[in-house]
C-alpha cells in the first residue's frame, strides 16, 4: 500500500526547501558580507593628527652649532600604531630653537652639517645651506624644512615638519 503525497503538498514541501536553503544562503551571505561592510564605511577612530614627540634635551646646545638629535615618533595608519625613528638638525639662533627637517629640498637627500665650511651640506648634488636654512648654492631652490617646536623644561618637542617657501628671517 503506497499512498500518493498529493499534488498540493508536494508543492508546499518543496517551497518549503527553496525557502529554507535560500534563506541560508542569505545568512551566510550577510555573515560574511557585515564585517567587509564595516571595514569599507565605518571610517577608523580618528585621533589628533599632531602629535609632539621629545627629541631631546636642549639645555647644553651651544649657539650656532647644530646637532643632529635623534627621535622616536609615534603616528597612526589606520587602526595600527606606529613608531617610526627620524631625526632633526636643531641649533640655537640667538635666543631662538630652531629644528630642521632631515631632507635636503631639491631631492629628499640627507644633508649634514659641514664644520670645516660652516654651512649644510649635501653631498649627493652639492646643494649647501647657511646656519639659517637658506639656499647658499646648489640645484635646491627653497629653504630647509622646519618642524614646529615648543620647549619645556629644556625638553625639545618636535611637532609637525612645514615646507618652507622663502627664506624665514
Amino acid at each position: 500500500m503506497h499512498t500518493e503525497v498529493p499534488p498540493s503538498e508536494a508543492i508546499d514541501r518543496r517551497a518549503f526547501y527553496l525557502t529554507a536553503i535560500y534563506g541560508l544562503w542569505g545568512l551566510i551571505g550577510a555573515a560574511l558580507a557585515t564585517p567587509a561592510l564595516i571595514y569599507l564605511l565605518v571610517p577608523p577612530n580618528r585621533r589628533p593628527e599632531l602629535e609632539w614627540a621629545e627629541a631631546g634635551d636642549i639645555s647644553r646646545l651651544e649657539p650656532g652649532v647644530p646637532i643632529e638629535m635623534v627621535f622616536r615618533r609615534n603616528r597612526h595608519d589606520g587602526w595600527r600604531l606606529i613608531s617610526e625613528k627620524s631625526t632633526a638638525w636643531v641649533v640655537r639662533l640667538g635666543s631662538e630653537v630652531v629644528a630642521y627637517g632631515p631632507q635636503c629640498t631639491h631631492l629628499g637627500c640627507a644633508y649634514h652639517w659641514d664644520e670645516r665650511n660652516n654651512e649644510f651640506l649635501c653631498p649627493c648634488h652639492t646643494s649647501t645651506f647657511s646656519l639659517e636654512g637658506v639656499v647658499t648654492a646648489g640645484p635646491a631652490q627653497r629653504p630647509l624644512d622646519r618642524y614646529d617646536i615648543k620647549v619645556e623644561k629644556n625638553k625639545l618637542l618636535v611637532g609637525r615638519l612645514r615646507e618652507q617657501q622663502e627664506p624665514v628671517s
